[in-house]
């Protein structure tokens, strides 16, 4: 509008002033709306620019995501703090230098020197012995052993006479117990693949096998550890701290779930359909186990009330990072911090044979603990700003959520505080399922209704006899035999 038509309107009267004003308000009503808008949608694309970059920085160090997802990425800072000391063996460390062997299965005595280059006869003169001796392992090769029995009728009573073949000879041709360990070894314990298995077994031995053949093998070592197995599980169920975790592994064409249960000395792994509290009952370990249960905060583990329970600080460790990190909030770092020194404090009360904290360091710590939960809660509330969900509720950050976690299960997070049997973490049940994983990786999909069954049964029992110092080969071996490791 210009010069002349507002001094036109001015001639005109107030009711031409009128209705240039309500016409202007209506704009700017209009405009207000426009921008209050553009606002809010200004401030939803922030906030999803934020959770695009938090997922982009997500690593195996600051949330739950594999280490292998790292690939390709820059070397990622832990929480590790320098100890000083030069890589490689410390001062003390026992070595595993080869040593020279006392009684070798073979002596060479080389030829020695009778005459000197001068000509002067070395016969008579008493020398210096010296030895050196090759490890080496003979060239390995199929021994066929045959059974012959002999059957002898009685000429005047007509009564068969005959004798049996040995306990476990029951086909025209079968391989014997040596065979099948190695079977078992390359495939269930180095985890590789059925055809290179088989590939590997013919080209050392000359032997060729059929994948069918090792798959047999596995069945029956299977079947023998039916028994030491249960045993196992049953010893689990009575000890005093046990770690749990789960992970999904494809099975039969579909996802299911592998659980673990593992203590210092015993192993357990079941495959099962589902992940949650279905699972972990029909398992049957947690609903009968009455100590302390290591875990992750996976909510269907506080189904078990019954048991006391321990969360993995850990995983705490890696998402205090990411807050620290992606939404810039210092309580996170301060915690991190504080659960960190206390661990070490633990470990050094360890170390001077001491099994509990003193109850002044124990009410100090936690009370340390409440303290940064709620300067948290009060600086998430000023730099995490308000979201709403699509019915216009707020939503909790991230941050808030684990406060609040933090906060409710402050007993279970400082567990380790006050029993010192409870580890700070849950790395041994996670330790115990990445090879599982590896294997999934090499092999793909566990093939058949069992196959995962099978597998799970095998590794539970190796798993335990290297657990108690009986390495993987020994103990395939002894099960083969009909002997299996079974722990005190």
């Amino acid at each position: 509008m210009d010069e002349v038509n507002i001094i036109e309107m001015y001639n005109d009267g107030i009711n031409s002033i009128i209705t240039l004003v309500g016409n202007l308000n209506s704009k700017i009503d209009s405009f207000s709306l426009e921008i209050t808008e553009l606002k809010d949608l200004s401030f939803r694309q922030e906030q999803r620019i934020l959770e695009l970059e938090i997922m982009i920085n997500k690593n195996s160090n600051n949330s739950s995501k594999p280490p292998s997802s790292d690939v390709y990425k820059k070397t990622i800072k832990n929480n590790r703090k320098k100890t000083g000391r030069s890589t490689g063996g410390q001062i003390g460390h026992k070595g595993s230098t080869l040593e020279k062997a006392k009684n070798p299965d073979e002596i060479i005595e080389l030829n020695s020197i009778e005459t000197c280059d001068c000509g002067c006869s070395l016969e008579g003169v008493k020398g210096v012995k010296k030895t050196r001796q090759v490890f080496d392992i003979p060239t390995p090769k199929i021994f066929v052993k045959e059974f012959t029995t002999n059957e002898k009728v009685c000429p005047d009573c007509r009564k068969v006479h005959k004798t049996e073949f040995p306990e476990g000879v029951t086909q025209p041709t079968q391989y014997g117990e040596n065979m099948q360990s190695l079977m078992n070894y390359l495939t269930q314990y180095q985890l590789i693949p059925l055809e290179r298995a088989a590939e590997a077994i013919g080209d050392i031995t000359g032997q060729k096998i059929s994948q069918g053949t090792l798959v047999n093998a596995a069945i029956t070592l299977s079947n023998s550890l039916k028994d030491t197995v249960n045993e196992i599980k049953n010893k689990i169920k009575n000890s005093e701290v046990v770690h749990f975790d789960e992970t999904g592994m494809r099975s039969n064409g579909k996802t299911e779930w592998m659980h673990a249960a593992v203590t210092e000395t015993l192993t357990y792994y079941e495959i099962h359909q589902n992940r949650g509290e279905k699972a972990m009952t029909d398992i049957g370990i947690l609903p009968n186990f009455a100590g302390t249960a290591v875990h992750d905060h996976w909510k269907p583990y506080y189904c078990f009330e019954q048991c006391t329970h321990s969360e993995c600080n850990s995983h705490h460790l890696r998402y205090l990072k990411s807050i620290y990190e992606d939404y810039h909030q210092d309580w996170a770092n301060t915690m991190s911090s504080l659960l960190i020194e206390i661990n070490r404090k633990v470990e050094s009360l360890k170390v001077q044979n001491l099994t509990e904290m003193p109850k002044e360091d124990l009410e100090k710590w936690h009370k340390l603990y409440h303290a940064i939960i709620e300067n948290g809660i009060e600086e998430n509330s000023q730099k995490s700003p308000v979201i709403l969900n699509k019915k216009g509720k707020p939503i909790k950050s991230k941050s808030l959520q684990l406060l609040m976690k933090l906060q409710k299960y402050d007993i279970e997070t400082l567990a380790f505080m006050y029993d010192f049997n409870i580890p700070f973490d849950n790395n041994l049940a996670e330790r115990s399922i990445r090879m599982q994983k590896l294997r999934q990786k090499i092999s793909g999909c566990f093939r058949g209704k069992n196959g995962g069954n099978i597998f799970c049964r095998i590794r539970s029992y190796i798993s335990t006899a290297k657990k108690n110092k009986i390495n993987a080969m020994e103990a395939i071996s002894t099960a083969v035999k009909g002997h299996p490791f079974v722990p005190v």
